[in-house]
């Protein structure tokens, strides 16, 4: 559709132009401006990153990476061109790199991009505050990866390959950024063209369906903090998971075999992964998410504290901590405490 000056005379055409024609580049210019103002495409989305490339082939870059309100990573990938190219696998490429980020990662990503651009902002702070959050979740964080395409147009192959994706699952936005020229002025039209405004209400119901289900799943969820006494030092207000650590790490930092723990809880075999070799928290990364999907599951490492400060060695092996618990968390520290009574371990429930 085209645009139209509206006067006494009837309605004139403004002309439709390209931003090759008139002279606006697409990171020069077009990047620059989004990213400053990056609600005309993706709203209430916040950018932590400009050109991110934290992989091995450094030529494939996102031309903007951002993170909603909802805390999913949004991949934004623009194209000035009239069909939009490969962006849309490209996009998927990168959102797939992208989707074992952790709170933690995002933040160190978000605090190069705030210093290229010269801000001193506290990046952890700032990413708090922008998600509502009084403190980092990594079991709501990064829950989707959501991608935005804009293009000055997209072809047939983009738009059916979206529409077919979008019916599975995924959430991709086209959005068509078409230039006009009005004498000295170059005017931009913004539109959303997949999902339709109309298909979008649609699925907003069913998003917002899910939103509520999490809702339900996390105010079901144990949430009681613990106070722990180890050998005279105490640690207070710990969630569950940080509890449980501080009581095996005790334990193996005392001499006790990290296999002997491990026989402790019979009916969580995952309760700490073990991996052959003295090894570091890159080294041991990479490792056990080729274990995880040689067992058929998900890379996600991140379930496990894999810090170099948190991972445990002995008996020549490197051992990691389950993050994941469930309800059984005072169940297992009892475990521990009856098995190593000698070890002067106690906890309460914290009443802070």
């Amino acid at each position: 559709m085209a645009i139209y000056q509206v006067t006494d005379k009837g309605f004139q055409p403004i002309e439709v132009t390209n931003f090759a024609d008139a002279g606006f580049k697409e990171r020069e210019h077009l990047q620059q401006l989004l990213k400053q103002q990056i609600d005309v495409i993706a709203p209430e989305t916040l950018v932590i990153s400009e050109e991110f490339g934290s992989w091995e082939d450094s030529r494939r870059r996102i031309d903007l990476l951002g993170i909603d309100k909802e805390a999913n990573l949004v991949v934004i990938e623009l194209k000035r061109t009239e069909d939009g190219g490969h962006m849309d696998l490209q996009a998927i490429r990168y959102a797939a790199m992208i989707s074992t980020m952790t709170f933690d990662g995002a933040v160190d990503v978000f605090e190069r991009h705030l210093n290229t651009l010269g801000k001193e902002d506290d990046a952890r702070e700032r990413l708090l505050e922008f998600l509502d959050w009084e403190e980092a979740d990594e079991d709501r964080f990064a829950q989707e990866v959501r991608i935005v395409l804009a293009a000055a147009e997209f072809s047939k192959e983009i738009t059916s390959s979206v529409l077919w994706l979008n019916e599975r699952g995924l959430d991709i936005r086209c959005i068509r950024l078409r230039p006009y020229r009005d004498g000295d002025k170059l005017l931009l039209d913004i539109q959303q063209v997949i999902p339709l405004p109309e298909a979008e209400e649609y699925q907003i119901r069913i998003r917002d369906k899910a939103r509520l289900e999490r809702v339900s799943r996390a105010q079901s969820r144990d949430l009681t903090k613990y106070d722990v006494t180890i050998g005279g030092e105490s640690f207070s207000h710990l969630p569950k998971r940080r509890a449980i650590y501080h009581v095996i790490r005790h334990l193996c930092d005392s001499g006790v075999d990290p296999e002997e723990i491990r026989a402790v809880i019979t009916w969580k075999s995952n309760m700490m992964r073990v991996v052959e070799g003295n090894l570091d928290s890159v080294e041991f990364e990479k490792k056990l998410a080729e274990q995880l999907v040689s067992e058929g599951n998900k890379p996600e490492t991140r379930r496990y504290f894999i810090g170099d400060d948190e991972l445990i060695h002995g008996n020549g092996k490197t051992y990691a901590v389950t993050k994941m618990w469930g309800t059984r968390t005072a169940e297992a520290i009892d475990l521990f405490l009856e098995k190593f009574a000698e070890h002067r371990i106690s906890y309460r429930e914290s009443t802070v």
